[in-house]
């Protein structure tokens, strides 16, 4: 199936795209980065999303999954201005299948910057309004929420050992996702499933549902 991919130069979107095109998918990634992959079945577009009149035309999107996105750099703009722009431009149409945002656990806890968290929170409100949308078509659109992933964009928190040792502390299952193991989740979500739809899905390792309760021995 024709997978247009957000952010496919490093990190999530670019496990990804590496899982879609092992499974035989035709991929076309947009970054305002570079390529980060060379595939056969790969065309990248170097452009900055936000950058509505640079945007590729791409017809015939089966698969759309909105990666990009960003951390105190234009948070509403990027996270969820332009994902409502691509979904609109790409998603809603009668051969989409499936349609993924990658919202945060952070929407759902609000734990993080404030402007961040309004954008994610933005996705969750918009994916079920997309879900409504394009259910006549028989696709399905779901957001899927990570909690920590080890990417390079972390760092800066992963290699400082006492924020890292709080962090364990706070997860039930001591990890953090790897990308590969969100790809999965993505994959899953927008191949395999026809049903599940209108969803937010967080993929934590269990801080969110982590509620320390104290009381005497």
């Amino acid at each position: 199936m024709k997978t247009l991919i957000t952010g496919t130069s490093q990190g999530i979107g670019k496990a990804i795209a590496a899982l879609f095109l092992k499974e035989g998918h035709e991929v076309i990634g947009i970054d305002r980065q570079e390529a980060g992959i060379i595939h056969e079945n790969y065309t990248h577009y170097q452009v900055d999303i936000r950058d509505r009149d640079h945007l590729p035309e791409v017809p015939g999107v089966q698969i759309l999954i909105n990666n990009a996105g960003t951390q105190n750099e234009d948070d509403i703009e990027i996270n969820l201005k332009a994902l409502i722009f691509l979904t609109e431009k790409y998603g809603i149409q009668d051969q989409i299948r499936g349609i993924l945002n990658i919202g945060s656990a952070s929407a759902h806890t609000g734990s993080e910057f404030p402007e961040y968290c309004a954008s994610k929170g933005g996705v969750l409100a918009y994916t079920k309004n997309t879900a409504m949308r394009v259910a006549k078509f028989k696709a399905t659109c779901n957001s899927l929420d990570p909690g920590g992933v080890l990417t390079p964009l972390n760092a800066c928190v992963m290699e400082d050992e006492e924020l890292w040792a709080q962090i364990m502390e706070e997860t039930p299952l001591k990890k953090w996702a790897t990308p590969e193991e969100i790809a999965q989740w993505a994959y899953f979500l927008t191949v395999t499933n026809t049903f599940c739809t209108g969803q937010c899905i967080v993929v934590d390792g269990g801080e969110s549902i982590n509620h320390k309760f104290i009381w005497k021995d």
